[in-house]
């Protein structure tokens, strides 16, 4: 009976020692990968398959993994079991991701056009590239998703095989939270908000992280009452670290991609209507003739469900797959209920696009230089 008592107790305190003293119930996770390219806010990698992983017998197409901004790179890696590469590296699938590192003050005057001309594209050709020509999949997180679709517009010969966005705003009149912001924007131009960010050369990362732990209030203020609830739940209390390390871990936005979201997206709205203005520049969402799945959150605050089905109405060059589960704006990409949902649907969309996958014309493939760009015929 004692021994039946004194078990939980041990598991109990050495999990509250863990959170409050050491360095957590669980380690870091990290899925293996190798880097393929090192470049500034241009970092490839490649996922390496298990040793006792079966080659299948035929090979997929490469999938390149597009993380949002103010966001580290980890989303798609956030915990054994909760991790989509570890997931798409499962399923025989060459899994790649690009990384943008850091974001600080010197990277102020990135802007829109540096993610949709090159980070994003010169990515897609070094993916393919390394595949030997292949088309790719493209899955991408939340504005990570919105920006690949727009490069894919811009860039008609990329080699994307599917583009699969997960919680991408397109409509932003349909996110509440941001309604009093738009009418202060279209009332005063953003101006105040424009002094600010230009001062600050961006959005500060600390500043970034109080704006996601505010969208998720309720659990920041129970967290506590959590913690005492679950300290026999080393599982739980793993899930509540991974997410805290990524939360401590997003960077800042820089000045300039942050000035145009603010005006051309939160304020005018110009993807609802399926065209992005960039100075004298126009990119039509209508121009993505690629498969496209969109995936939404019935409870996602950050883009709600109405924001992303924006989606469907202005993709009409192409066919789109919309599904909807239920989660936070990170939940849906990789909560407890994504393998069944998310992942799920990316797995039979994946598998849909496969078969004998079109190639890169010799004469089209080349060094992944800014301003280039290819992409073979999509199915």
């Amino acid at each position: 009976m004692l021994q039946f008592l004194t078990k939980p107790m041990a598991t109990a305190a050495r999990n509250a020692w863990a959170l409050a003293f050491g360095d957590g119930v669980e380690p870091p996770h990290a899925t293996p990968s190798m880097v393929v390219h090192d470049e500034p806010h241009q970092v490839l990698r490649r996922f390496t398959e298990p040793s006792s992983s079966t080659a299948p017998d035929a090979v997929p197409s490469p999938v390149l993994l597009v993380p949002p901004l103010a966001a580290p790179a980890s989303c798609f890696d956030l915990r054994e079991g909760h991790s989509v590469a570890e997931f798409l590296v499962g399923t025989g699938r060459r899994t790649y991701l690009v990384d943008y590192g850091e974001i600080g003050f010197a990277d102020r005057h990135m802007a829109m056009e540096d993610w949709i001309d090159e980070i994003i594209p010169n990515a897609v050709r070094r993916t393919s590239n390394a595949e030997d020509g292949a088309s790719v999949d493209v899955v991408a997180w939340s504005i990570g998703g919105t920006l690949s679709l727009l490069a894919a517009a811009a860039h008609h010969d990329l080699p994307i095989r599917s583009i699969t966005a997960v919680g991408s705003p397109i409509d932003y009149g349909k996110l509440p939270m941001l309604r009093p912001w738009r009418r202060i924007g279209r009332l005063t131009g953003g101006e105040p908000v424009t002094s600010v960010y230009r001062l600050a050369g961006g959005i500060p990362g600390t500043l970034v992280r109080t704006a996601f732990s505010v969208t998720a209030l309720d659990r920041t203020l129970t967290k506590p009452a959590f913690i005492a609830r679950n300290l026999l739940d080393t599982d739980a209390l793993g899930k509540m670290q991974a997410v805290d390390r990524f939360i401590s871990a997003m960077p800042a936005y820089p000045g300039r991609f942050y000035g145009q979201v603010n005006g051309r997206l939160m304020i005018h709205n110009d993807l609802a209507r399926g065209t992005l203005k960039l100075g004298g520049r126009r990119i039509d969402l209508a121009n993505v003739s690629v498969p496209v799945l969109l995936v939404a959150g019935t409870t996602d605050v950050i883009t709600t469900e109405a924001a992303a089905r924006g989606g469907v109405a202005v993709l009409t060059g192409t066919s789109v797959r919309f599904e909807t589960t239920r989660g936070s704006h990170l939940g849906i990409l990789t909560g407890p209920e994504a393998r069944q949902t998310t992942w799920r649907y990316l797995d039979e969309f994946l598998t849909a696009q496969d078969g004998p996958a079109p190639q890169v014309p010799d004469n089209a493939r080349g060094a992944a230089e800014p301003g280039s760009s290819n992409r073979a015929a999509a199915r």
